[in-house]
Formats: C-alpha cells, structure tokens, sequence
C-alpha cells in the first residue's frame, strides 16, 4: 500500500472567487480610476520618477495623492506606474473609496491558498461525521467564548487535539498562482430576505471560467498499526477516500437552502436559475461543487444544518453568542441575509450571482 494518496486537483470557477488578504485598497492612493479600468499604483516607481531635488518640494510630493502625479498619457498598460490593469470601475469615485483586495504573491499574482480549500473541506467533513456519529445539539458541550463554541463537538469528531486530529492526514497545497488580468472588479452587496440591497462592498476577485490546479494528499500511514498511537478516528480513513461524495452531498444541501432561500425573492431570478442549475448538475465520481472564500456565511462555516435540526438549540447560540444582527423575533430564519454580486438592468442595480462556487475535481496520481 503506498504511503500516500496523491492527488491532482483542479478547481474551475462558476462565479467570482474572492480570497482577501485583509486590506482596503483607497482610491487616488492605491489605485487611479481612468478610461474605463482600474489601474492598480506602484507608488515606488512613481515617486521615484519625479525625481525631484528641492527637498521642500519633494516634501510636498510625499504629501500628495499618488492619483494627483499621474497625466492622463501615464495611463499605459505598460508604464511601470502600474503594478496591474484591471477592466471594470468600482462604483464609488470618491476619495479614499475603499476596495477589497484580493490574496496574491509577491509579484502580484492571485491564487487559491491550500489553507481556505481545507478549510471548506473540514466544514464538509465536519458535516458528514455529525451524522455518522450519531450527534445531537447539546447545550452543554458550547464553549464560552464564539470562538471556541464548537471546540468539544470537533475535539469528538476529529481527535483530542491538533496531534491527534484527523485533519492531520490531509494535505492541501496552495494552487498555481495566475496573472493580475484574470482578476476583475466585483460590485457585491448584502441581500435580505426582503429583497433588499445593503451598503455597497467593492472586492477584486478571480474571474469565472477560470482553472486553478494544486495538489493535495491523504497520509495513509497514520492509519496503519505502526502509527496507533495517533489515534485518528476510525472511520477517517474511509472519509478521506470518499471525500469528493462527502463534499458533494453537503454541498448539495446548502444549494438545495440556498434555492429555497432565493425561491422567496422576487427580484432574485438569477440566483434562482443559477441554484437551480447547479441542482441538476451531473457529477463524476470525483467531481464535487464547493463554495470557498468571501460570501460563503455562517452555514457554511459552521455545522449549518445540523444545527438547525434543533430550533431552540438555535435560538440559544444565536442570543448566547449575539450572532444576529439588527432587529430580529425568536424563530425568525437566520441567517437572514446572503451575499452576493449585483448586475445593472435599467439603471438599477439587481442581484445577480452568488460568490465562491467552484468545480472541484480530483485526479489520482500513480
């Protein structure tokens, strides 16, 4: 028996994809708006260029917007100005509006880290093992602080510790990464269950259509008799194996929520057909769709329906952990609210597609 099982992983993106790195980028500082584009700023190869030698002025220039150096000729796809070109604006011009960027490398190029991808992966499994191990919602196995809450559920179901953890024996790599132009502007909101649209969230985001490849690996030692002393759970191994059917059937259900959900919003016929679609996907066997990254929510980061299985194990943690927010009854939905990226018809803005699904597909490597 090899000591590893390796796979190749290819992710192809329905929708959006955005993994921030947790910065704003503000326009007329990090980035210029002009001819249609958003051109990303290198500010060092900008200020360097003035080459200015009264320090005085020089002084001055270090105060000014970057936007404020730049002529309307400087806005070249080539000029070393720019560090990337982007098509598409976000909405607001204003000063120091504020853009979400997205996860890159050093030379500015934007992949899918290993460590989100395993994280969707250990909700899935997560999921699944609730089930097989014949869980309940339990009040008293919550931790105190949110963070923490469900720290005694995956202490069961996935080992005692990070030692012993079962996720130990799954490797992800991070992807390839892929050029700046394959980055767009994503114009999202926050969707309520009334239909309508929140404040304005300007993102960068891969493009749909595009593929992401990375490698991934299930370390079948720590499930031999030499490496007892690991104790993983049982049955990990088997899960492990059977993990793009466990993605899909967890998946399936969030998309068979998210159609419910959507089916209630009048104005959401895209979403709709979108979900429906995705519903009556015809998958291999090691196929599977997931949703990663920004826009995902709280069900999918969490036991999601299994925690909605008990309404009033449901109202505790949302009061006990103030998880609502706004005005809220008790047995009202929760989450009461999506995310998602909106298109303009008519001058208006509507919502049109979901963010993060992609096609994860694993291919054995021999």
């Amino acid at each position: 028996m090899p000591e590893y099982l390796q796979y190749r992983v290819t992710i192809s993106l329905l929708t959006p994809l955005h993994i921030g790195n947790g910065r704003e980028l503000l326009h007329e500082y990090d980035y210029a708006i002009a001819n249609g584009k958003t051109w990303r700023i290198n500010e060092t190869a900008l200020l360097d260029a003035q080459n200015v030698k009264d320090p005085r002025l020089a002084e001055q220039l270090m105060r000014a917007k970057p936007a404020q150096l730049l002529s309307p000729a400087d806005f070249r796809p080539d000029n070393v100005f720019f560090r990337y070109v982007l098509n598409g604006v976000p909405r607001s011009r204003a000063e120091g509006a504020q853009l979400r960027e997205q996860l890159k490398d050093p030379f500015d190029r934007p992949y899918l880290p290993g460590s989100s991808l395993k994280g969707a992966l250990r909700t899935a499994l997560a999921w699944h093992a609730w089930q097989a191990r014949g869980l309940r919602p339990d009040p008293t196995q919550l931790g105190r602080r949110r963070e923490w809450a469900a720290q005694a559920y995956e202490q069961r179901l996935f080992g005692r510790d990070p030692n012993h953890d079962l996720l130990r024996a799954l490797q992800v790599g991070d992807s390839n990464p892929v050029a700046p132009a394959q980055l767009m502007i994503v114009n999202a909101r926050v969707l309520t269950r009334g239909g309508k649209l929140g404040s304005p969230i300007e993102l960068e985001a891969l493009r749909p259509e595009i593929s992401l490849d990375l490698a991934l690996k299930i370390d079948r030692m720590l499930f031999t008799e030499w490496a007892r002393r690991a104790e993983l759970p049982r049955e990990g191994k088997d899960w492990l194996e059977r993990l793009p059917q466990i993605v899909q059937a967890h998946s399936a259900e969030h998309i068979r929520r998210e159609l419910t959900w959507f089916g209630q919003i009048d104005n959401a016929t895209r979403l709709q057909d979108f979900y429906r679609q995705l519903s009556q996907a015809k998958l291999g066997s090691r196929q599977c769709l997931l949703q990663l990254g920004w826009g995902t929510g709280w069900e999918d980061k969490t036991f999601g329906s299994r925690l909605q299985a008990d309404q009033r194990f449901l109202e505790r943690i949302i009061s006990d952990y103030r998880l609502a927010r706004g005005s809220r009854k008790p047995n009202d939905p929760f989450p009461k609210s999506r995310r998602v990226a909106v298109g303009f018809r008519d001058g208006q803005e509507y919502p049109a597609t979901p963010l993060g699904w992609v096609l994860m597909e694993l291919k054995e490597l021999t």
